[in-house]
């Protein structure tokens, strides 16, 4: 498997071989247009453009119907419409800017402006085994449903126009230079720190962004003393069985080819799903004296949240205990920040993605190491040897992540609130956001 940082070093090197064809500099004409041909492989081509697909499915229609359901039926539509939003916006940034910022050359902590509108990538651009332009199609779905997720938190009751600003600042301030750092070949690549999938790059970030904005914007009117439970279960269900399909393009498209580390992505992260699923429900089996749909389903993500980062490197096994391991610790994270702190996280973002994200992140340098024995199981990522060394540089990752997320996130926060406001008028928030704030019914029951 290619590191993404090793990937744009590729993608260096085939446009240096490339120039002076375009040139006319006869002697390298044939070699160059041979090897840009050569490095493609029509079997990874193939399995990244359903992979890409598979990530944007998850972002519409699986987290907006997932996240849907779990409102009000009075915000229905503006959480749909959130999300929907969100994944044209982030789209376009992304092709402007934010492929640049996360994957051009700069330094340790942010890309260059060298690939600003994508104009130096053309169709012999090459990314390891498959096109550039389809690796920064791959990266531009991560970078959609990261901002996607964040909503989550501040469901019911952010103004759309702050939601929109909020985000775009963020995509540029935050999750570029996260990505740079992990995967463009930034610091903490360099440091070894291990993310195959978005463990730090889209779970830590997101998950502390959302719990920032949460505190931040404030509880909704109303709770914890008001029961708001979900208005549409169904949709919730139908939602959560598109991201565990799609989650497959997540982690298992990380592999960019298709090969054995794909496989391996992918059962270790089927396998994380079902075990997170099935403790969740246990837990509230236990706790409260019946499992629950809800549980079940997020139990589900919860696993899936905290198997991204060590999807690459792990065994079976290991998957078997990190999806456990996430099913308790993720449920009692919810009860902490919920029942105990009463921080209104509406959809429980930072108990699931972010505190998934922290665990998977760490436990991935205990179980790729080879002094795991049977647990580095497959053989790929089994070359770490010491445990110590890898968790040390999972801890750095971790640490530098949540601080810089929270610092920057807090910041954009208030910054947008002084330039329109965060949160909508108290009286349409009584009413719902559906109709305040695009005068639109979720349902016209009569």
């Amino acid at each position: 498997m290619m590191p993404f940082s090793d990937q744009i070093k590729t993608i260096k090197m085939t446009r240096s071989s490339i120039t002076p064809a375009l040139t006319g500099v006869t002697s390298l004409f044939i070699p160059s247009i041979a090897s840009a041909e050569t490095a493609i492989n029509g079997a990874d081509t193939a399995w990244i453009l359903t992979a890409t697909a598979l990530v944007l499915f998850m972002t519409i229609p699986g987290l907006s119907l997932f996240y849907a359901g779990l409102a009000r039926s009075k915000n229905v539509l503006s959480i749909l419409m959130q999300c929907f939003s969100l994944t044209g916006l982030m789209s376009i940034l992304w092709f402007v800017i934010g492929y640049s910022l996360a994957f051009g050359e700069g330094n340790g902590f942010i890309g260059d402006f060298s690939n600003l509108f994508m104009a130096n990538i053309t169709k012999d651009s090459v990314s390891g085994t498959i096109p550039e332009i389809l690796f920064a199609a791959f990266q531009m779905t991560f970078a959609v449903i990261t901002p996607a997720l964040i909503v989550g938190a501040f469901a019911e009751r952010m103004k759309f126009s702050a939601m929109l600003l909020f985000s775009s600042f963020w995509l540029l301030a935050v999750y570029a230079p996260v990505c740079h750092w992990v995967w463009g070949g930034g610091w903490l690549s360099e440091l070894g720190v291990l993310d195959f999938a978005g463990g730090i790059v889209v779970h830590i970030t997101a998950g502390v962004a959302a719990l920032v904005a949460a505190l931040v914007i404030g509880n909704r009117k109303g709770w914890p003393q008001t029961a708001m439970p979900p208005h549409n279960m169904t949709m919730t269900v139908t939602g959560a069985g598109m991201l565990w399909v799609g989650w497959f393009g997540f982690n298992a498209g990380s592999a960019l080819a298709a090969d054995e580390n794909a496989a391996m992505a992918l059962i270790v992260t089927h396998l994380a799903a079902a075990t997170g699923s099935l403790t969740w429900a246990a837990c509230e089996w236990k706790k409260f004296g019946k499992p629950s749909v809800l549980g079940s389903v997020t139990g589900m993500v919860a696993g899936l949240g905290t198997i991204t980062p060590a999807s690459g490197s792990v065994s079976p096994a290991a998957a078997i205990v990190i999806g456990f391991a996430a099913g308790v610790i993720c449920f009692y994270a919810t009860l902490t920040i919920k029942q105990k702190l009463k921080i209104d996280d509406s959809l429980d973002v930072f108990p699931v993605h972010g505190v998934g994200g922290i665990l998977g992140s760490l436990l991935v340098g205990v179980f790729c190491a080879s002094e795991m024995g049977a647990f580095s199981g497959y053989g790929f990522g089994g070359d770490n040897t010491s445990i110590a060394g890898q968790v040390e540089a999972q801890l750095i990752g971790i640490g530098s992540a949540i601080a810089y997320t929270a610092i920057v996130s807090w910041i954009l926060l208030k910054l947008v609130d002084i330039i329109v406001g965060l949160r909508v008028e108290e009286d349409d928030e009584a009413q719902g956001l559906d109709l305040a704030l695009h005068e639109e019914k979720g349902y016209d029951i009569t």
